[in-house]
């Protein structure tokens, strides 16, 4: 089973719900989200990012808000030509390179410590496991397109309310699936066999493998899990906690992860810098948490 459905060769979920493509990566990639004002063109500094009467979808509109930023500090330091023109260039690969070299040059990232690699391992030590395993069953109620999310939540709600009883016979979780569930693997009362962290789509890897509350914990989960394909009723019948990794054999890969959110910390800061010192009309740009630059 590839990584993105709900895990087990019995599953097909990406075929019967409708998740939310991901974004697309880019060479520049903006740390902002766009909202659109009444002026004719969006501008940095007076230099449209578009022709008057177009108007670029947000994300468009975004990547050329931050790049133009770019470009224009790469200028004002003589590191590329400067331009009257009064539309934004689009950056070739060449200015790329050249606009990549200053953040390199601009954006200081510390070495993480010893101690700071320690504390991250100390504080995250399921992630560093290898080999681990779950024999799961779940019942998905798949959220499609015009469909009525809060009664479909409701109606899962129920399901689990009725598992949860202290009544419930043991054959009740196979019977719903059977029933109820939008996922193949329904006809086998739900039954995903053994799976793994990458077996899953993200949000039920988070929840059954790197859960701290219940990284051990066998049977019903109390609470739905919300995932891109819709809501989950999940039970653990079965757990393989494989093999934990050392500090020594995964302290490089921290070193770098650390660097990694230092570096998109510091360019995060950087940006909303020049986007302060800079005169932007006809967009708002407002700061988010991800990466600026991928």
């Amino acid at each position: 089973m590839s990584a993105g459905g709900c895990g087990g060769g019995a599953c097909q979920c990406r075929e019967t719900a409708a998740p939310v493509p991901a974004s697309t990566p880019v060479a520049i990639e903006a740390a902002a989200s766009v909202a659109p004002t009444e002026t004719a063109c969006a501008a940095i500094n007076g230099v449209a990012l578009h022709l008057p009467g177009e108007r670029p979808d947000e994300y468009s509109l975004r990547e050329l808000a931050w790049a133009e930023l770019l470009r224009q500090e790469a200028a004002a330091r003589r590191l590329l030509p400067h331009s009257d023109a009064r539309l934004a260039p689009r950056l070739g690969n060449g200015e790329q390179a050249v606009i990549q070299q200053m953040l390199d040059d601009e954006i200081e990232v510390p070495a993480a410590s010893e101690d700071e690699c320690r504390r991250y391992y100390t504080a995250r030590s399921a992630h560093f496991a290898i080999g681990r395993r779950v024999h799961a069953r779940h019942i998905l109620f798949a959220v499609t397109q015009g469909i009525n999310v809060a009664a479909l939540a409701a109606r899962a709600e129920q399901a689990l309310l009725e598992l949860r009883h202290k009544d419930a016979a043991p054959t009740r979780f196979a019977e719903l699936a059977r029933t109820l569930s939008n996922c193949p693997s329904g006809a086998e009362g739900g039954d995903l066999g053994w799976i793994g962290p990458d077996d899953c789509a993200d949000e039920l890897t988070a929840e059954l493998f790197h859960n701290t509350e219940r990284l051990d914990a066998l049977g019903l989960h109390p609470r739905l899990v919300h995932s891109r394909y819709g809501f989950h009723i999940v039970e653990v019948l079965a757990r393989d906690p494989g093999r934990q990794q050392s500090f020594e054999e995964v302290s490089q890969r921290i070193a770098v992860q650390l660097a990694q959110q230092s570096r998109a910390k510091a360019l995060h800061q950087y940006m909303q810098l020049l986007a302060g010192c800079a005169e932007v009309s006809g967009l708002v740009l407002e700061g988010a948490d991800s990466p600026l630059v991928q």
